[in-house]
């Protein structure tokens, strides 16, 4: 179980290091045709765990469906906290067990507003690797945001990604 609680706090950990905050002025734009669409803005942030957990739904002690991760943590640009997150993934799929599917929901207090992100990604004893999830809506200047954030992990509390936001 120790071994399986590692891994999966760390995948929950690359997931919460997708979240972010209002972009920065070196933030792109997209023009037009091409990699990015119209009025993307692309930028760059750190996630920092600061709280995690794990529930075992059936006592097992080991991998079960329905077992949940809840993380919560600040969300950088630089050196200065910009907001906060909080996540809860689901286990929805182990076979063989050292390797999963998770299902994660989060949801992102910043100044301007909220901001949710939701997936699925599959984590192997080798971690969670690059991850991709979809932005679903958002509050405040979020309203109308779509979108998807990349993400790899730097360590097990630290997760470096790449915001692709549409508004």
């Amino acid at each position: 179980m120790r071994h399986f609680k590692h891994v999966a706090l760390s995948a929950v950990t690359g997931f919460a290091a997708l979240l972010f905050c209002a972009p920065s002025a070196s933030a792109s734009t997209g023009s037009g045709p091409g990699p990015n669409p119209p009025g993307e803005e692309v930028f760059q942030l750190v996630a920092k765990q600061t709280q995690g957990g794990l529930v075992d739904v059936d006592g097992s002690g080991g991998p079960s469906l329905g077992d949940e991760f809840v993380v919560s943590g600040d969300l950088l640009r630089g050196s200065s906290a910009v907001g906060t997150y909080s996540e809860i993934c689901t286990l929805t799929r182990f076979d063989p067990v050292d390797q999963f599917d998770l299902q994660c929901a989060a949801d992102l207090s910043l100044p301007q507003g909220q901001l949710t992100v939701q997936g699925r990604f599959n984590v192997t004893t080798a971690g969670p690797g690059n991850i991709d999830l979809a932005i679903t809506g958002g509050t405040g200047r979020y309203r109308t945001a779509h979108g998807y954030i990349h993400a790899v992990n730097v360590s097990n509390t630290e997760t470096h990604f790449t915001v692709h936001l549409i508004l």
